[in-house]
């Protein structure tokens, strides 16, 4: 198998699960997020190759897809707000980065492709739940447009060439490890300065938050029992949490002294998408649903922040 963006914080921990189900992988990254540290060293790494590449600006190596049954594309630029003042990062590392994968799985006769799309792609939704069928689609940043233009290209490929494909739109996805996002972002400012937090738009802007593990196993679940040419899938919890909830768990977590100042305005950056809550009714038919609410997704990751911070501080 192989996994594009196998070093980012979702793909390390899907390549552990592979190695542990018995299959060989082949991970190409390109390190700018991604770290080796993540990849796994224990059960199964006799199994696994790593290749560094720069799939907007090379084609991905022959030999990592020869003989490979499906390929999963994680691949992406990280920071969604990076897009603002570098129109052109989302273009490369997600639309010609996609179409790369997909030219080079189909020339190698990969036959299935599963694809991590994001919920972004429904721009500002006027319906919540917000269910696949939902639209028409506008996405808000230049991140949520290279994702749905890629979803077209997998889509495209996939009726084109008989390949299976499996896409999904994540929420947001959480976890200790994770190196971007609202609460390394907090827990970031407060170590700066930890009488103060200060948090971009008014602090109402709210969304499902989905723990790393339960999205591995929501696309492993879809990706085998689904059998359509194209199967798109949301995967969320059925909840959201505002940005004053969060902040108030973080502050709460560094002894509740610091004060929170919100700014003005429902969003917290150009692009932003103030409100967003998926419905998962589809993959619930076909057997999977979060471990935990939004809230709880949360709770544990400061936990595990916490943990991560005190064993940096801690003398060796």
């Amino acid at each position: 198998m192989v996994v594009t963006g196998g070093a980012g914080g979702i793909g390390s921990m899907l390549v552990a699960r592979l190695l542990r189900e018995g299959h060989s992988v082949e991970v190409l990254d390109n390190f700018s997020s991604g770290r080796r540290e993540l990849l796994p060293t224990g059960v199964g790494a006799e199994r696994l190759s790593v290749r560094k590449c720069n799939l907007g600006t090379e084609e991905p190596p022959e030999a990592a897809f020869r003989g490979a049954s499906e390929v999963w594309h994680l691949a992406a630029n990280a920071d969604v707000r990076v897009g603002v003042t570098d129109p052109r990062i989302d273009l490369t590392n997600g639309t010609v980065a996609t179409f790369q994968v997909l030219e080079r799985a189909r020339r190698s006769d990969v036959r299935r492709i599963i694809f991590s799309s994001s919920s972004v792609v429904y721009g500002l939704a006027s319906v919540f739940p917000t269910p696949e069928s939902y639209g028409p689609l506008e996405p808000q940043s230049l991140y949520g447009a290279a994702k749905l233009a890629a979803e077209g290209l997998v889509s495209a490929y996939a009726h084109s060439y008989g390949l299976k494909a499996y896409i999904f739109r994540f929420a947001n996805i959480i976890d200790g490890r994770m190196t971007h996002g609202i609460l390394t972002d907090f827990f970031a400012k407060l170590r700066a300065d930890p009488k103060q937090l200060e948090v971009l738009g008014d602090g109402r802007q709210a969304k499902s938050y989905l723990r790393t593990q339960d999205c591995i196993e929501g696309m492993l679940v879809a990706s085998r029992a689904a059998s359509a040419t194209v199967n798109i899938y949301n995967l969320g919890s059925e909840d959201r949490i505002s940005v004053r909830e969060i902040a108030e768990k973080v502050v709460r977590a560094h002894g509740g002294t610091a004060k929170i100042s919100y700014g003005r305005g429902d969003r917290g950056w150009i692009g932003d998408v103030p409100q967003q809550l998926l419905s998962i009714e589809k993959v619930r038919g076909i057997g999977w649903k979060p471990s935990l609410s939004s809230a709880g997704a949360i709770d544990q990751t400061i936990a595990e922040l916490l943990e991560r911070r005190r064993a940096v501080a801690a003398p060796s």
